[in-house]
């Protein structure tokens, strides 16, 4: 392929990426989120501007440079951006599938949009904290070309970080399991490179001389950058190889699930069928095990954060996000999308009368049931004294009798489907009623519970939310119909929602 054709081809795929958006189908839909989207995007930036410019004065006159501090905390920064990645970046094989119809080698595609990765722009996204930051830190030690050193050797490492999250990424896809190995690979280098030995914090001080390298244009520095990237860009291109065949295949591996009656359900009738239905489906279906495993694994570790440390101790807003969290957690990532699984046979739904009825009750028993998974997290901080018995059961009640009803009003307004099998980070699935209902039910709680705790006591205000919970909870029948006879007057806009977007 000579070198003219090969970029002609590269501009055209970087042409066709910048309107992949634009030609979903449910773009107009969600133009109003991604507006929200870019306002918090700026509010981000601007923040990070303010924190960059105001970091300076904080290390200003202390032992090491201010520099210093920020280069040696390098951990720090490349696991908030590794977490983030799992929301904005998305593998090559999700993306190559539609132009292996065009007569292009597979290998050029895979160079195309592995190189992309590298260059897109979420890279440079933590320039808005180290641009203000190294203008005040660092040309009055290495001039100006040091300034911009620094500021390239900051957008290599997160260039590195970027494949270095494509490879787990892609692993994640066939295992999710594979999240755990990420995780205690980063944990062990903050605590043994940092945080075990006071005096020889050898991931602190090696990555101080690594940055100082850069802002110093120390060859060496640039060669362990491509010593680093070299190898894992080629791992990445073999392992993406793999998944591009799968994809396209459709090979996947046949699980044999040992088939369970649950005639203990039988009793409950039409209800009772769809119980199984929902404990099938977190089961078998990506999308629903995934969000409990992942739901799981943030109740654990936060509950573990909160019970056996003292970070949370001296922050009592933390301390009442922590027990509304892990209590909505579920709630909020399945119910945000609730009918949308359904709406891949919503028509089957509307045979029978009262079959979404029966249905709606099914899926907020089932949820109720899951409350036992954050109540026994919960027992970590309980016997731990961090917090009371009557505080965990508040959250549960409220949870069930409040945050429940609320999230269960999108069953009226829901008429995008999802399918069971795509991704979580499937972009283009999330609208903005979803986004702002989901917000409000983890945050509302929240301020709700944090202001009874400040006004009275912890006692008081977790009596308040039992009381409202039990309220909610009995009256579930009522509220439950309500929304039902809602649905069923929009029922046919709803259908044409989920038929389009199937």
């Amino acid at each position: 392929m000579t070198f003219s054709r090969a970029w002609l081809l590269y501009r055209s795929i970087s042409q066709n990426q910048r309107l992949q958006t634009r030609r979903h189908p449910m773009f107009e839909k969600n133009l109003a989120m991604k507006i929200l989207s870019y306002f918090f995007v700026a509010f981000w930036a601007v923040y990070l501007v303010m924190l960059g410019f105001t970091a300076f004065s904080y290390f200003e006159g202390s032992a090491l440079e201010a520099f210093d501090w920020i280069d040696g905390g390098m951990i720090w920064f490349l696991i908030v951006d590794f977490l983030s990645r799992f929301s904005m970046q998305e593998t090559p094989a999700q993306n190559i599938k539609q132009y292996k119809l065009h007569n292009i080698p597979t290998g050029f595609l895979l160079h195309t949009f592995l190189l992309r990765m590298g260059l897109q722009p979420y890279n440079l996204f933590w320039a808005f904290f180290f641009v203000p930051f190294g203008l005040r830190a660092i040309p009055q030690f290495y001039g100006i070309m040091g300034f911009f050193g620094f500021i390239i050797g900051w957008w290599l490492m997160y260039v590195l970080n970027s494949y270095w999250y494509l490879f787990w990424r892609t692993l994640m896809n066939r295992n999710f399991f594979f999240v755990i190995i990420p995780l205690i690979i980063y944990a062990a280098l903050a605590y043994f490179g940092i945080l075990f030995d006071s005096d020889n914090q050898w991931l602190f001080t090696g990555t101080i001389h690594l940055m100082r390298g850069f802002c110093q244009w120390n060859p060496l520095c640039w060669l362990f950058f491509l010593i680093a990237v070299v190898p894992l860009y080629l791992v990445n291109f073999r392992l993406q190889r793999v998944a591009i065949y799968v994809e396209i295949a459709k090979t996947e591996v046949v699980k044999q699930f040992k088939t369970h009656n649950m005639t203990f359900l039988d009793r409950f009738g039409v209800i009772g069928e769809y119980l199984k239905l929902e404990m099938i489906s977190m089961v078998r279906n990506l999308v629903v095990r995934k969000q409990f495993i992942t739901g799981s694994l943030c109740m654990l570790m936060l509950c573990g954060l909160f019970s056996f440390s003292d970070i949370y101790d001296d922050f009592p807003l933390m301390r009442v996000f922590i027990c509304i969290y892990c209590f909505s957690c579920f709630g909020v990532m399945t119910l945000t999308t609730v009918m949308c699984a359904e709406g891949n046979y919503i028509d089957g739904l509307m045979v029978r009368r009262e079959t979404v009825l029966s249905l709606l009750k099914a899926k907020y028993y089932f949820q109720c049931l899951l409350l036992i998974v954050p109540l026994l997290f919960s027992l970590m901080p309980v016997m731990e004294g961090k917090i009371s018995w009557l505080t965990a059961l508040g959250c549960m009640l409220f949870t069930s009798g409040a945050v429940f009803p609320f999230i269960f009003q999108l069953a009226v307004y829901n008429d995008v489907t999802i399918h069971l099998n795509e991704k979580l980070t499937k972009k283009g699935r999330d609208t903005k009623v979803q986004m702002l209902m989901s917000s409000a039910a983890l945050f509302l709680p929240m301020l709700l519970m944090y202001s009874l705790v400040e006004f009275f006591n912890d006692d008081i205000a977790a009596i308040s939310m039992i009381s409202v919970g039990l309220i909610g909870t009995l009256l579930h029948p009522w509220w439950l119909r309500n929304i039902y006879k809602r649905f069923m007057k929009r029922r046919y806009d709803n259908m044409d929602g989920f038929r389009n977007s199937r």
